[in-house]
């Protein structure tokens, strides 16, 4: 077993608990990262504001992810299934 299987298998645990607790308590996460951009966007005058919409954009398709919303069906090892060849024509 590699080491990169090896941090992956003792990693796991911790990433599953990380999730439950995304899950349970998404609603205030999204509240905080509206609440923080919004702060830092005002104390800016709004000089970054397409930065930090982009910033909580990602932050929170990270936080879906996390939450496996992308994926409602149980994890299969991070591939995603490729596009079929396009059709003929």
């Amino acid at each position: 077993m590699g080491l990169l299987d090896n941090m992956k298998a003792k990693l796991g645990p911790a990433k599953e608990k990380v999730s439950h607790l995304a899950q349970q308590h998404e609603g205030k996460i999204q509240h905080g990262l509206d609440k923080a951009a919004k702060t830092v966007d005002e104390r800016t005058k709004g000089k970054y504001s397409d930065k930090i919409q982009s910033g909580t954009g990602k932050a929170k398709h990270a936080m879906d992810r996390l939450t496996h919303k992308d994926h409602p069906g149980p994890d299969t090892g991070g591939s995603t299934p490729q596009a079929g060849p396009p059709p003929a024509s």
